[in-house]
């Protein structure tokens, strides 16, 4: 693996209002200087779409503190195969990040349309995209760093999960997707040497995060007086991973795409990797109310003398989901020396600080 400098890179992040991609872009714009940056988000209502404008928010008021950067926003879908040409066509990325998807496993037991449009048709407009990047001889794409998940461990028995694993039985169609944009990179790799690295994500939380996820609906309901449903009778597992720790692993691994070289056979090597991006140390989820309860408290989000075991409930699981993941981060560390750190009082407690600010200021 080389080194990558990504100083002067016209960088394209799909997804740029999401989570992970809102955090990639703002720490990029004050870390790499300069950089241009190309953003695409669909802006779609599977969750609050204030969030996701208060994340744009916060990249447009970082970029006018730096404008030797720039940020460029386009409203559209990676499923629209004209605008991905498009954009390609008039910006040329050299490196392209693609978090934009369709995310959670239980929507995707009502809702499969949405997961085929975006997960399967984007990615692939995204792939062949980078692969007309070196028409005509250009220098084209130098690496395609993309979103897998944890979910395509499936319910695999062994733990912690390696990305030398089998995935071959996915427990829903958001995890068959994620493990097809893995196949497909591969052979995209393979065919038109294109770099590209897979992440599998492991449970990413933090402030201004997904609302379809526990910790933040655990919040809205107990703000509410409502009961909070804790799966498999609280004997689930979780690798939470802070969102900074994650956004510090891509950047990392953006710098360093898969080498080109060629096998015995003189036909190109697929120069193709995928990674855990986890803490490696599951939280059982019990302990993680606990906790989530203490800093909403400590927030001022929830009353001091709020009756938590009142609005607890100990259910079974759901269908898509499993009992436990937990990531094998080793590879990652050995080839970026890096291992994400934030404990989860800490990350909880900024996600409750951010909740109380964006929620109850208003």
């Amino acid at each position: 693996m080389k080194k990558n400098d990504l100083r002067n890179k016209v960088i394209l992040v799909t997804g740029a209002a999401g989570f992970i991609g809102s955090n990639l872009v703002t720490d990029l714009l004050k870390t790499i200087l300069p950089v241009s940056i190309i953003g695409i988000d669909n802006m779609n209502d599977y969750y609050d779409v204030s969030i996701k404008e208060y994340r744009l928010k916060k990249i447009e008021a970082l970029e006018k503190e730096h404008p030797e950067s720039n940020w460029t926003f386009i409203k559209g879908s990676i499923a629209d195969k004209g605008l991905i040409d498009k954009i390609f066509y008039e910006y040329k990325p050299s490196i392209v990040v693609n978090l934009a998807a369709q995310a959670g496993v239980r929507y995707s037991i009502t809702n499969p349309d949405a997961y085929v449009e975006s997960n399967l048709i984007g990615f692939y407009n995204i792939l062949e995209a980078c692969r007309h990047s070196y028409d005509n001889g250009a220098s084209g794409v130098e690496h395609l760093v993309y979103a897998s998940s944890s979910s395509v461990y499936g319910s695999n028995k062994k733990v912690p999960y390696s990305t030398d694993d089998k995935v071959d039985n996915p427990v829903s169609l958001y995890a068959a997707t994620k493990k097809s944009n893995e196949l497909l990179a591969h052979a995209y790799s393979k065919l038109y040497n294109i770099p590209s690295t897979g992440l599998r994500f492991f449970t990413v939380y933090g402030p201004a995060g997904r609302p379809d996820m526990a910790y933040f609906g655990f919040t809205n309901k107990l703000l509410n007086n409502e009961t909070i449903e804790i799966f498999n009778y609280g004997n689930c597992k979780r690798d939470f991973t802070y969102i900074d720790d994650i956004v510090e692993g891509v950047k990392l691994v953006m710098q360093k795409a898969p080498e080109r070289k060629n096998g015995e056979d003189g036909l190109p090597l697929p120069p193709y990797a995928v990674y855990n991006i986890g803490n490696s140390n599951p939280e059982n989820l019990l302990d993680f109310v606990t906790i989530l309860q203490e800093e909403l408290i400590r927030a001022g989000v929830l009353p001091k003398d709020y009756d938590f075991e009142s609005h607890k409930k100990l259910v079974p699981m759901q269908p898509g989901d499993v009992p436990v993941t937990y990531a094998d981060t080793t590879p990652l560390e050995r080839d970026f020396g890096f291992k994400p750190n934030t404990s989860l009082r800490d990350g909880l407690r900024r996600f409750a600080e951010w909740y109380k600010e964006f929620y109850l200021k208003k």
